[in-house]
């Protein structure tokens, strides 16, 4: 079997250096039409394909860009992803995409991939509290976006909802509705997110907070607690939309109405929640803006921190509390 044509090969073919073959392919010589008309006669009778790769190297870029997500299963997740990948193809890059399942060594090992220059530069976005090291590694690691969730120390460009702003948004139509006493369910302790959207919703109402993962598991599970201990409060403000399913479908097998038994607001706003029964109040995050912007400001510069607006998409989850029913727990 013949091998391939190498860059080499037309070298020797057209009689010049494999360097002049190089700079004429990649655009960064201008010779002799002589010359470049012997080149390319020899590119084409050898077959010769180039490397697209290695003519972007040859640039000193790879025009590739890597996207650091803790879950690719995740509506909200899917989604960015989604955002990203027509922003980078809008751009003409390439983007590789790496599923980190929330695991800081494995953030920290992608990240090492801008230092070996196999991509120009990583978007990243965790989903778990940072005890320093990723922070070092983003801060130290060249060029790196931070999307989504906050990790304070870490000194790259960011890319954020206005987390206080969606509580504040979940709890003054809590508050308009009549509610005075929420269940925050909120992510896992230690998050930004979780602590500003906890900060909003208590400028207006009084919370009980329980954490957890942003998942479906921790969603059920704070069902069945809420079924088991019927804490005094007349709605939930559920943070996460794989939270706020698995958080239904307690409420449902307990026989639970919603907004009847409890009012209820709903965050990302990713999932079909106009198709549920009732369709559900949710706070939507800006996902396709979070995803391009992303991609821009690693693909320009820039060190500012960007603050994306968030809104309230009123359905029919939130209704006034039956103030006639005992509450039948004290609140925690």
């Amino acid at each position: 079997m013949q091998r391939p044509s190498n860059i080499k090969d037309v070298a020797r073919r057209a009689g010049v250096s494999v360097t002049t073959v190089s700079r004429v392919l990649n655009g960064t010589l201008q010779p002799a039409v002589a010359t470049r008309s012997i080149i390319e006669a020899a590119v084409r009778d050898l077959g010769y394909v180039p490397n697209p790769h290695a003519r972007r190297l040859g640039r000193g870029r790879s025009d590739a860009i890597a996207l650091l997500v803790p879950d690719i299963s995740a509506p909200f997740f899917a989604r960015l992803v989604a955002a990203a990948e027509a922003e980078a193809d809008r751009r003409g890059l390439e983007l590789e995409l790496h599923v980190t399942m929330n695991h800081p060594e494995r953030e920290r090992r992608y990240l090492a991939a801008i230092q070996r220059h196999h991509v120009d530069g990583v978007i990243v976005a965790t989903n778990h509290a940072d005890d320093g090291s990723l922070a070092e590694a983003m801060s130290h690691g060249g060029r790196v976006v931070l999307v989504d969730e906050d990790v304070p120390d870490a000194r790259v460009p960011k890319v954020m909802s206005d987390n206080r702003e969606a509580g504040r948004l979940a709890g003054r139509h809590l508050a308009a509705a009549g509610h005075r006493d929420v269940l925050f369910l909120g992510g896992p302790a230690g998050l930004a997110s979780t602590r500003l959207r906890r900060a909003g919703l208590e400028e207006n109402v009084r919370a009980l907070a329980w954490e957890g993962a942003y998942s479906e598991a921790f969603g059920r599970e704070a069902g069945l607690r809420f079924v088991r201990e019927r804490p005094a409060v007349t709605a939930a403000f559920v943070t996460s939309d794989e939270m706020l399913i698995g958080f239904l479908e307690e409420l449902r097998e307990a026989g639970l109405s919603v907004p009847a038994d409890l009012s209820v607001i709903g965050h990302d706003d990713v999932a079909p929640l106009g198709l549920f029964d009732p369709p559900i109040t949710a706070i939507r995050q800006p996902v396709d803006a979070l995803g391009a912007r992303a991609v821009a400001l690693l693909a320009e510069g820039g060190e500012a921190a960007t603050l994306l607006p968030v809104t309230l998409v009123e359905r029919r989850s939130v209704a006034a509390p039956d103030r006639s029913r005992p509450a039948t727990a004290s609140r925690e």
